[in-house]
């Protein structure tokens, strides 16, 4: 998995047709998603729940390009391992979701993946301070986790002390929650790289209709594109 900082569109699967998963996941690579996101949800640390490791295990075999796994749960190390062995390439765990996240980082990378640390819009770009050498992304919620769909919060502060926390270091920032045409040119002003979008990726296709997400994928990115080029 190369660094830069371009642009990266990587649509949540917890928008897609969960009766057709494999098929869905194919057709929004084809159509130019960079990554695929996958939303990992407990029902105590986020009011959901969703993806254990072996759904993602049986999504692996689909994904071409990078899988992108956010754990929404507490706690996290127990489960470290088994969603290594599912294949996750980046694997991102929220800094609220236990007392320990810089031992958590550290078991991330030891499990052979990527390390992301995750902030809910509550939460202050200082509290990853000290775990930036430890982390190879930071995801920004702006949503309050747990369900798709809802209301962009604006986080674009956080995001421009995030860019200035992480200095030169190889470290993406991804956002995740509202993101569209209208948002997606903020938050990569500010400095976000990797723009995580649900239903602004699936809405109006399906597997038999995808280059609606082809449209889609498009439209955020040169969205984004126009705030940075």
């Amino acid at each position: 998995m190369r660094f830069d900082r371009s642009i990266k569109i990587a649509p949540s699967i917890l928008s897609a047709d969960f009766a057709n998963f494999g098929q869905e996941i194919q057709a929004i690579e084809a159509q130019g998603a960079d990554w695929v996101h996958i939303d990992v949800m407990d029902g105590h640390f986020v009011p959901n729940l969703t993806f254990g490791p072996p759904a993602v295990k049986a999504f692996r075999p689909h994904v071409k390009t990078v899988m992108d796994v956010h754990l929404m749960i507490a706690p996290v190390d127990p489960y470290i391992q088994a969603y290594a062995d599912a294949g996750a390439d980046v694997l991102t765990a929220h800094v609220e979701a236990g007392p320990h996240t810089h031992r958590t980082l550290q078991a991330i990378r030891a499990a052979g993946m990527k390390a992301g640390v995750a902030l809910n819009p509550g939460t202050s770009a200082e509290a990853v301070e000290h775990l930036l050498d430890l982390t190879d992304l930071v995801c920004v919620m702006t949503v309050n986790p747990g369900f798709g769909g809802q209301k962009f919060i604006d986080m674009t502060a956080k995001i421009r002390r995030l860019r200035e926390l992480i200095g030169d270091r190889p470290v993406h920032i991804e956002i995740d929650g509202g993101v569209d045409p209208t948002t997606a040119p903020l938050v990569a002003a500010a400095g976000a790289d990797v723009l995580v979008a649900g239903s602004a990726v699936f809405k109006g296709g399906s597997v038999s209709n995808s280059a609606v997400y082809g449209d889609n994928i498009r439209a955020v990115r040169a969205a984004a594109e126009s705030a940075v080029n």
